[in-house]
């Protein structure tokens, strides 16, 4: 049996294929259309989870919506008549779209199944819905290692549920509890994103990068005004500094108030104020997690910990959960936002509405190390790079990873391109940059030169999951880079007292670490644990560097430029290579150096990203 999943029409979109409850392929829409997040429906992605199971469109079964639209129009209508007549200006906005699509959503998806994979099959008839947060919740317990499990979704809004807590047992997931929209701690999270000039439902993760930064000096004004938290951790929001549940912005005036201003606007410079504003509804997160989990643990007595939502992609406050041992063990699912739901609807309906029984096969999770989007042979990688006129040398195997280590070790900035494309935000060595995590320069002049980004973004390690305790205070796997850990004290560089005395931005350019490319201003990093078994030849290449350097680890970064999304095809990696200052392309077994490349190709590319 066949069942595709899809997840579109907020931000996110992505469809998964799932064979007799196998995951056969996932991924985001984004990939493939070039438009970062997009939200229309996945055509694109469809299309290859169909191909890459060399199955036909008739072959699938069910397709899956990972939620329900009429429950979200109820929510919609509710929220108006509740806050009326405030909001009726969003509330005009918002419902002729309603009124022609999304209220009649099967119609739109037979449609649109139609035009992606044909009017030969039925479509209507194979359609089904799932409910937003049990889509959540099936793709953080279905996939995991356990066979019970607490599951614990948290994010922004779904039709009404912004929080659940749900039990796993085999094949068996129920809801237990909900929190509604309005209150929700993703939307909180959101409201800082937005109040600090950073883009919601993408920006969130910058405001975790800048925490270190400041210090919560407003954790308690927060905690005061703007959010009531019971013992057990659910909580209730004062909506009247909040705009977001009938307004067009997520705050207003009465925020502003009580924060001293109004929000940044974006671009402008950072001041120590959003520093410490990123810190302060950083901590209060972390708390709030800590006390639902804490709640979970004593309510259910589970000894594991399943996550999903976009807020189970804040990976300090994960750090600090696994080390708070509250549960035994914690498995995140690594696409735990909106294209993750797409999945979760798929195995909502495999093992609910078809009751098959759950087998775990071993301690590793399902996900295959999230490696599940396309894969290019050497024959496609020569073809594409020949039609974009680029310079290679085409290497075996061992030529291909001693050329890529002896680059790292020259502290060369490399484009890697190998394998399946991962599936969810990070790059896991599938799509990455990579580059040496022992130069003091290296997280600037990534920054600055080959991201174009802000200049107080931290980058992540990718370590050999047997060397992992050696070099951070951690030693558990940590495959999707969703858990942050501290460096080791014996690799930690003292600090002079001037050094000390920096504050704020001003501690960016200190190396704190004899890896200070990947060390974060407060001695943490977000660890990925690379296996052989998940990416043979990641592994060997990180091997390799170790070799020759006595470094178990690298700098890995998602392999796009500001603004994109992560690249999928071997004309991506190129465009995006030439289009920055990366020294070094590696694609399947080719090899390229941009000294080699045709200049004109350089200027070309460097149009198209309008850079200075």
């Amino acid at each position: 049996m066949y069942i595709l999943g899809i997840s579109a029409f907020y931000h996110d979109s992505a469809a998964c294929l799932l064979k007799d409850g196998v995951i056969i392929a996932a991924a985001q829409e984004e990939r493939f259309t070039r438009k970062k997040h997009d939200p229309g429906f996945p055509h694109k992605a469809v299309q290859y989870c169909i191909a890459e199971a060399g199955i036909s469109a008739a072959d699938v079964d069910k397709v899956v919506f990972y939620e329900k639209p009429f429950v979200k129009f109820e929510r919609l209508l509710e929220t108006y008549l509740a806050f009326a007549p405030k909001g009726f200006k969003s509330f005009r906005t918002s419902m002729p779209l309603w009124i022609k699509e999304k209220l009649f959503q099967k119609s739109m998806l037979t449609k649109e199944l139609e035009a992606t994979l044909g009017k030969d099959v039925k479509w209507r008839d194979r359609i089904l819905f799932s409910e937003h947060h049990l889509s959540h919740a099936a793709s953080a317990f279905y996939p995991s290692p356990f066979d019970s499990a607490a599951v614990l979704t948290l994010d922004g809004v779904g039709e009404w549920t912004t929080t659940s807590l749900a039990i796993g047992k085999g094949k068996d997931l129920k809801v237990l509890k909900e929190l509604h929209f309005p209150h929700s701690l993703g939307l909180l999270y959101s409201a800082f994103t937005y109040y600090t000039g950073f883009k919601v439902n993408s920006g969130e993760y910058k405001v975790m990068g800048l925490a270190p930064y400041g210090e919560p000096v407003y954790a308690d004004k927060i905690r005061e005004h703007l959010i009531h938290v019971a013992e057990d951790g659910s909580f209730q929001l004062d909506m009247s500094y909040f705009d977001y549940a009938t307004g067009l912005t997520m705050t207003n005036k009465k925020f502003d108030d009580l924060f001293g201003g109004p929000a940044r606007t974006s671009e402008t410079e950072l001041t120590q104020r959003e520093m410490d504003l990123a810190a302060s509804v950083q901590k209060v997160t972390e708390d709030i997690v800590l006390e639902i989990a804490r709640g979970i643990a004593e309510e259910t007595g589970e000894k594991n910990l399943c996550l999903a939502g976009g807020v189970a992609l804040n990976c300090v406050a994960n750090g600090i959960l696994l080390r708070e041992n509250i549960f035994e063990n914690i498995w995140i699912q690594p696409a735990a936002g909106d294209a993750g739901g797409a999945l979760g609807a798929a195995l909502a309906v495999w093992y609910q509405d078809y009751a098959k029984e759950r087998t775990l096969s071993n301690d590793r999770d399902a996900m295959q190390g999230a490696y599940l989007g396309p894969v290019y042979e050497d024959a496609e990688i020569e073809n594409e790079l020949l039609a974009c006129g680029a310079k290679f040398h085409k290497m075996d195997d061992d030529g291909l990873i001693d050329s890529v280590a002896s680059a790292l070790a020259d502290e060369k900035a490399i484009g890697w391109m190998q394998g399946r494309m991962e599936f969810g935000p990070r790059a896991l060595g599938g799509r990455s940059i990579i580059a040496d995590p022992r130069s003091p320069v290296m997280q600037k002049q990534l920054n600055l030169k080959v991201k174009y980004r802000e200049s107080f973004r931290p980058f992540a390690p990718s370590v050999l999951r047997e060397h992992v305790n050696e070099w951070f205070e951690h030693d558990s796997d940590s495959p999707y880079m969703l858990l942050v850990a501290d460096v080791q004290e014996s690799k930690r560089r003292k600090m002079t007292e001037e050094e000390d005395a920096l504050f704020g931005i001003e501690k960016l350019n200190v190396p704190r670490s004899s890896v200070p490319a990947i060390t974060h201003v407060d001695y943490s990093a977000r660890i990925q644990t690379v296996h052989e078994d998940t990416n043979p030849r990641y592994h060997a290449v990180i091997s390799k560097f170790y070799d020759k350097t006595g470094c178990p680890l690298v700098v890995n970064t998602s392999f796009n430029v500001r603004g994109e999304p992560i690249i999928c095809t071997p004309t991506d990696a190129f465009k995006c290579f030439m289009g920055t200052e990366l020294d070094v392309l590696a694609v399947g077994n080719y090899f390229l150096v941009k000294d080699e490349q045709d200049p004109a190709l350089k200027e070309n590319y460097e149009e198209r990203y309008e850079l200075d």
